[in-house]
């Protein structure tokens, strides 16, 4: 049987206003019979954690341009982006670079 694993996701730089202002959350995922990968964990997040203005946060299925994603403090870019398969206790952190003035 499947196990639902357990994640901390960061929001920083700003974007975790869109998130309430809490910048972490623990979360166990529901289990699922395929694993969890970025691309549904962002349409998770968006269904379950974010509170106000998802343009901020998400265009198409992927993270909008200006916000950086790290899993495991590597960039997401070298794991394989939306694809990256979440294991156990993966730390994400997104990180909004855009300021507004």
């Amino acid at each position: 049987s499947k196990i639902s694993v357990v994640h901390c996701f960061y929001f920083r730089g700003g974007a975790e206003l869109l998130f309430d202002g809490v910048k972490k959350h623990q979360v166990t995922l529901p289990c699922q019979p395929e694993p969890w990968d970025i691309r549904n964990l962002l349409k998770w997040i968006k269904q379950n954690l974010l509170k106000e203005r998802p343009e901020l946060f998400m265009q198409g299925e992927s993270v909008r341009p200006g916000i950086l994603v790290l899993v495991n403090d590597a960039d997401w870019e070298l794991v394989g982006e939306l694809d990256y398969k979440l294991q156990d206790q993966d730390n994400v952190l997104f990180i909004s670079t855009l300021h507004g003035g």
